[in-house]
């Protein structure tokens, strides 16, 4: 991989950085706007997804699914069998083709990418010097990369511009399972893609006679698939291929469309390979409490860094004396970081309280202790000093 950089040194004064902590303030404001309603919106979106599978799990009717019974058309249905599809599928640029359910081509162009890395130190009375360096390395990449944005954007760096081919996907019309024919939404859920190797034999669409070459299992654009220069181009190709797949959701005649409960929530679910209805569920649940905790865990880092960011005047204002900065830089993360924690537990306590009454009150008798007992150190720590 070929990779070169260079350094870049800057200075900021005392009275910049103060500048710019006064705007950072205002973006910690925004930041601690948006993860109030976020923590609050997650904790209903959890309970309503909670509630709308539980409700799934005790509706689900398996069923074979090598026939249609119409006194099913409006249940919610469980049934697992063979995703199937009689098309073929064919790339109208390569004329590379398949019987899958899903094909895609994959382009890829050799271009330049840059990262840096900067290390900052105070200086005394308040500035700051920021040493960047900025590395340039070439990478396969599936979408252009644009150079005029590099820091060092010369012809040295310069890379061609778009792909000469785009990445595509398309999906069989019709695809089965058993008697019935799956819905868009639900082949939109089949994604084990493997890999479709380009055949030496395959014949090389006119217009790229004399420009590309079979190289492994892929399509290549360039003098030496092995020495890729700036500008050489890959294609390789994917496919999903008839699989086993197990499907819950509401029967429409002879297919399917989103199950629609009483707790607001929405039912279509596939997943590949033979499962019951009750592992189907189990997993959606624990999907559901990753994806909760992951949306959490956003909106108390949305809090940290709103409060950090407005506690940051503090810190640049004391940086006149670099150690007496980093003293309080201390102290206001710490604060930053207690504050972020009792604010996302009231929040949630909140949300609870309208969601789940009792565990709400339990949370919010957690959140007022955590907020005593900060209180408590801090006043402790100040009669000690």
């Amino acid at each position: 991989m070929t990779e070169d950089s260079f350094t870049e040194v800057s200075q900021e004064s005392w009275f910049g950085r103060l500048g710019g902590a006064f705007k950072g303030i205002l973006v910690g404001l925004i930041l601690l706007i948006v993860a109030f309603p976020l923590l609050f919106w997650n904790e209903g979106r959890s309970v309503k997804e909670y509630k709308t599978l539980k409700e799934g799990g005790g509706a689900v009717v398996s069923v074979a699914s090598d026939t249609v019974d119409a006194a099913n058309t409006g249940k919610l249905l469980h049934l697992s069998g063979k995703a199937n599809t009689e098309a073929t599928l064919k790339d109208p640029v390569f004329g590379v083709s398949a019987n899958a359910l899903k094909l895609k081509r994959v382009v890829e162009m050799y271009q330049w990418k840059e990262t840096s890395q900067s290390e900052t130190k105070k200086k005394l009375g308040g500035g700051t010097e920021t040493v960047t360096t900025y590395t340039y390395s070439k990478t396969w990449s599936d979408k252009a990369i644009p150079s005029a944005n590099f820091k060092e954007s010369t012809k040295q760096h310069q890379n061609p511009g778009s792909l000469p081919y785009e990445s595509r996907e398309q999906s069989a019309d019709v695809v089965t399972l058993g008697a019935f024919t799956l819905s868009s939404s639900l082949v939109g859920q089949i994604n084990n893609f493997e890999s479709l190797p380009v055949s030496n034999d395959t014949p090389l669409p006119a217009t790229l006679k004399g420009k590309a070459t079979v190289h492994e299992t892929e399509f290549y654009i360039g003098a030496d698939p092995a020495s890729p220069q700036l500008g050489d181009v890959r294609i390789a190709f994917k496919v999903v291929k008839p699989t086993e797949a197990s499907v819950i959701a509401k029967q429409v005649g002879n297919t399917f469309e989103p199950y629609r409960t009483k707790a607001g929530g929405a039912i279509e679910l596939l997943e590949t390979g033979i499962h019951t209805a009750d592992a189907m569920i189990q997993k959606e649940q624990e999907s559901n409490i990753m994806l909760t905790w992951i949306l959490r865990l956003a909106g108390f880092l949305l809090m940290l860094v709103g409060l950090s960011m407005i506690f940051k005047l503090l810190s640049v204002l004391a940086d006149v004396l670099p150690i007496l900065g980093d003293i309080v830089g201390a102290g206001t993360g710490i604060i930053s970081f207690l504050s972020a924690a009792v604010l996302s537990l009231l929040t949630i306590a909140v949300a609870w309280i309208v969601y789940r009454p009792i565990l709400g009150i339990i949370l919010m008798v957690v959140a007022v202790g955590l907020t005593v007992a900060i209180t408590g150190k801090l006043k402790s720590a100040k009669t000690a000093s």
